[in-house]
């Protein structure tokens, strides 16, 4: 099992979302504005199997892209200097390049590894993939820009 950089606490410290649209446990690696990975355990309890799909159940891609998202918000905000954390929320803008590869299941666990390139403006660039025992589920380009709370 891998170290952890920051778990749930601190990552809720850094993102607004809360129960049930948390989508990242923890982070086990981070490089500083260039590379982060984060963890999502992947259980048979979570809210959205009994409808997707109660007979073979899978979590749905769009929930995927999210987690990866939300590893790109974390990133963009471990960037930003201490004082201006507070104030900010980054809001995805954008997904291009959007590719699943395989179903992720109950009891899979996902490692969501999103690495920056490039800031245009605003808008900052990720490259995204989540896999699942290092077989690719999806990956994706992600674009978010910080705006004021």
């Amino acid at each position: 099992m891998s170290e952890t950089v920051m778990d749930v606490r601190q990552i809720m410290e850094f993102l607004p979302h809360r129960y049930p649209f948390l989508l990242v446990d923890r982070i086990i690696e981070i490089e500083e504005t260039q590379r982060l990975v984060g963890i999502k355990n992947v259980s048979i309890n979570e809210h959205f199997f009994a409808g997707h799909f109660p007979v073979k159940p899978v979590m749905p891609g769009v929930l995927i892209v999210e987690a990866l998202a939300q590893c790109t918000g974390l990133l963009a905000m471990k960037a930003q200097p201490e004082e201006l954390r507070k104030s900010l929320i980054y809001y995805l803008v954008g997904i291009d390049k959007v590719r699943f590869k395989r179903v992720v299941e109950p009891g899979d666990q996902l490692r969501l590894e999103v690495e920056f390139v490039k800031q245009k403006r605003s808008i900052w660039v990720f490259d995204t993939r989540a896999s699942v025992d290092g077989q690719l589920a999806a990956s994706a380009q992600i674009m978010c820009t910080p705006r004021e709370t």
